[in-house]
């Protein structure tokens, strides 16, 4: 299990104030790429009619995973307890497979390396590929 240390808990919360704003456009570009280059997640999907990236399903879904990773961010010292709804919406209601957490943990990181190449530092990239891969593991928590 991946243990987010103190330091790692303040180097998320300072980059997530600077990321904050651009939320939304983090989300749609993350959940864009995870469809295009792991095409065999479109299956959760198939009801939207447009899964392109920038279309307006991607845009909105998008949007909603940041805010589940700013309520991340906020519950960072309890995350299993902070998570259990989303935990369980996704295994009993969804019945997402949860190595797909992990590919869109992927994306997003790959998404902030490339808005924000001067903040995303080795240590910032630790840190949130640390607490992206925390967040995964307790979104898994309902499926054990």
């Amino acid at each position: 299990m991946t243990t987010l240390t103190a330091k790692d808990k303040s180097t998320v919360k300072a980059f997530w104030e600077k990321i904050s704003p651009n939320a939304a456009a983090i989300g749609e570009d993350a959940l864009g790429r995870m469809l295009v280059v792991y095409p065999q997640t479109k299956t959760y999907f198939s009801h939207w009619k447009d899964l392109s990236p920038g279309s307006a399903p991607v845009k909105k879904h998008g949007a909603t995973v940041m805010g589940g990773v700013a309520d991340a961010v906020a519950k960072i010292d309890d995350l299993t307890a902070g998570l259990l709804s989303l935990s369980e919406l996704h295994a009993f209601t969804l019945r997402v497979d949860p190595a797909n957490f992990k590919i869109l943990s992927h994306n997003i990181l790959v998404v902030l390396a490339i808005m924000f190449p001067t903040d995303f530092t080795p240590e910032v990239h630790v840190s949130m590929d640390k607490f992206l891969s925390a967040v995964a593991l307790a979104l898994s928590e309902k499926y054990r």
